[in-house]
């Protein structure tokens, strides 16, 4: 068994998107070699209603998957091809856009104005690029919970872990999307697979993930005003990115660790990507863009 070396930790960054939805951003919009199959990570968390209720209105996606877990709050949803619904608290949709599809989210918090969630973009392979859309929604019922004998609780949304399958199937990134709380002061080993890129992303609590030679603790980055990076030890809102390795170890801090492990098969094509589509060319690209703006983007009705 080996260990993986901890790569780098980095706090989620502020972003505003949609209409005008503040939220925070672990990684997305740049080198994606590190993160393959993954492109995206978004962290909607907010209590202030006039910070999300804007929401997302109609908008396209090409060539990728988008993953919406809800922890807290409902996030209302339209598409192009007739499907509507909520997504709720502890509910996943995993939509699959393929050959196209244009689509609204509109997120609303509970009764205390608190909105929670989270949206994870996966790649799709050349070949399904420009397959037809599909959703998989899955209600929280539905997702499978194990807890350890030392009271780790994990909830699996996809893939297999300690025995139990995630009810999200045919992915073609064989991914691997886990919701782990560990409690205070407890060591935890956990197996990823060898030929996965993985990343944890770190929203409750503290703790340090083992590398090869020390324990790293979970920290942030912030830039000082003499514009170097100066670090803070904090759990919330960090994403820890793994080297390659077939084992994570997490120590949970005095309150205990809750983060999102989630992990997948690289798919080693290159990519082509602006706003909400994504491709394998510049050409391809701009022929999407050109499909929009001439409405013959939608291929599946």
């Amino acid at each position: 068994m080996s260990l993986r070396p901890v790569r780098r930790v980095v706090e989620a960054r502020p972003t505003i998107e949609g209409a005008g939805v503040r939220l925070r951003r672990a990684f997305g919009f740049g080198d994606t070699r590190d993160f393959d199959p993954f492109l995206l990570l978004d962290d909607f968390r907010n209590e202030r209603p006039d910070d999300y209720l804007a929401g997302f209105p109609w908008h396209p996606h090409r060539g990728i998957e988008t993953i919406t877990y809800v922890l807290t709050g409902t996030v209302s949803h339209g598409d192009s091809l007739g499907n509507q619904g909520t997504v709720g608290p502890g509910d996943v949709q995993w939509m699959t856009a393929g050959s196209g599809i244009l689509h609204q989210e509109m997120p609303r918090g509970d009764a205390q104005g608190r909105m929670h969630g989270f949206q994870l973009w996966a790649n799709l392979p050349s070949s399904l690029k420009m397959s037809t859309p599909r959703y998989q929604d899955v209600s929280a019922a539905d997702i499978p919970e194990v807890v350890d004998d030392d009271g780790t609780r994990v909830r699996v949304v996809c893939g297999s872990f300690w025995g139990k399958t995630g009810p999200v199937d045919g992915i073609a990134a064989d991914p691997r999307y886990l919701d782990l709380w560990v409690p205070a002061g407890r060591r935890k080993t956990l197996s990823v697979e060898t030929y996965r890129h993985a990343f944890a992303y770190v929203f409750e609590g503290a703790g340090t993930f083992r590398d090869a030679s020390q324990p790293v603790a979970v920290q942030t980055e912030r830039v000082g005003p003499t514009g170097l990076a100066a670090r803070e030890e904090t759990g919330n809102r960090s994403l820890v990115l793994f080297g390659s390795g077939d084992e994570v170890t997490v120590q949970a801090g005095d309150a205990g660790i809750r983060f999102l492990l989630v992990s997948g098969r690289p798919i080693e094509e290159p990519v082509a990507w602006q706003g909400p589509i994504v491709m394998n060319t510049e050409e391809q690209l701009r022929q999407a863009y050109t499909e929009l703006q001439a409405g013959t983007f939608i291929k599946h009705r």
